[in-house]
Parts: C-alpha cells; structure tokens; sequence
C-alpha cells in the first residue's frame, strides 16, 4: 500500500514540475484568466485508483488495499467554486474469502484555488452509499446508509478543456451487517481525467 502511494505522490510531483515549467514559458502575469477557470461550462470527469480502508476495530480490520473507480458530471458556479454530481465504486478483500464493495452517490463542492495551468483544491460533498459485504464462509449482507467525504487534490490543466487530475479523498460512513456496525470508509487515491464541453 505504502509502496503504490508514494509512486502515485511520485507521478504527481513530475507532473506538477513539468507543467509548472510548461507555465513558466506559455503564460504571462497580467494576461486574462484562463478558459478552464470561466464559470457555467460544464464538465465530466473520472478516476481510477487504489482504496485504503479503515483498519480500527470498528472497521476493516485485516482487509488489504483494494480499488477505486468513479466518474461524474461538474460545473463551475465561478472561478472559484465548483459543484459535482459523482458515482463511484470501491472495495477491498479481506481474511478468508471476505469482500467488501461500495457503490457512493454524492453530491458535492469544490473550493479551487485559479491558476492558469494547475489548479490545487479542497472538496467535500454528502451523498447515499449503498455497501455490500461477504463473510469468509460466503455469507453477505447488503446496507444502504448516508455518508461523506473530504477531499484534496490538483487539476493540472493540458488545454483549455482537458485536465489531468490527483486527487485524495476520505470517505466518511457506517454501515450495518449481521447487526453489527462496520465504519466502511477510508482513504481513495486517484489519478483521472476532467473534461469541459
């Protein structure tokens, strides 16, 4: 886990130094704000990724990092806030033949800092994720719960509509299986894409 992080943290880093360079000679102070950071163009967006669950006694205890996807549709409100609209799907094994799977649909806000090339945010949203979890002997139970989630992270935009993204988040939510109350969230690192049309 800690190996696949600091390779992602790796890759951002060489990504944030070659686009600050590629800023350093393609954008001047004083010029108008770039196309990307205009307000009411919509966009879609997607990641994969690695998930890190919560291994506290009231979590996952014993799962091993597993996967990450989403995608989602978003729109500036102004240079500085966006809103999105994301589903997403992450999980992990466990000991034995244990699995767990959840599928979060949120709603959420951005709060990005404008640059002409990257664009460093913070984000958080509220949304219903429906989990799922097999027991080693091949018993499931299945919860739908509200929950939520923070997150951090880094648009490094290619052209005036197309970005690269890193992206952190934290998931925040509780579930109930065989009447037991399992803490189900954990961490997402993600690399994606986000697209303006």
């Amino acid at each position: 886990m800690k190996k696949r992080i600091s390779i992602l943290i790796a890759l951002a880093a060489m990504l944030s130094l070659s686009t600050a360079a590629f800023a350093a000679r393609g954008f001047s102070g004083g010029a108008p704000p770039p196309r990307h950071a205009q307000f009411g163009e919509p966009y879609l967006f997607g990641h994969l990724g690695i998930f890190s669950p919560n291994n506290d006694t009231d979590g996952l205890d014993g799962f091993d990092s597993g996967y990450n996807v989403d995608f989602g549709l978003g729109s500036r409100v102004n240079e500085n806030i966006a809103i999105e609209a994301n589903l997403g799907a992450y999980g992990a094994d466990g000991p034995g033949a244990a699995k767990v799977s959840v599928v979060p649909l949120t709603f959420g806000a951005r709060l990005i800092y404008p640059q002409p090339v990257v664009e460093p945010y913070i984000g958080l949203g509220l949304g219903f994720y429906r989990s799922n979890l097999d027991n080693p002997i091949g018993i499931s139970d299945s919860d739908t719960n509200f929950g939520g989630y923070l997150s951090l992270g880094a648009d490094a935009w290619l052209n005036p509509k197309i970005a690269l993204n890193f992206e952190g988040k934290y998931h925040i939510v509780e579930s109930t299986y065989f009447g037991q109350d399992v803490n189900v969230g954990g961490w997402t690192v993600n690399l994606g894409v986000r697209v303006g049309f």
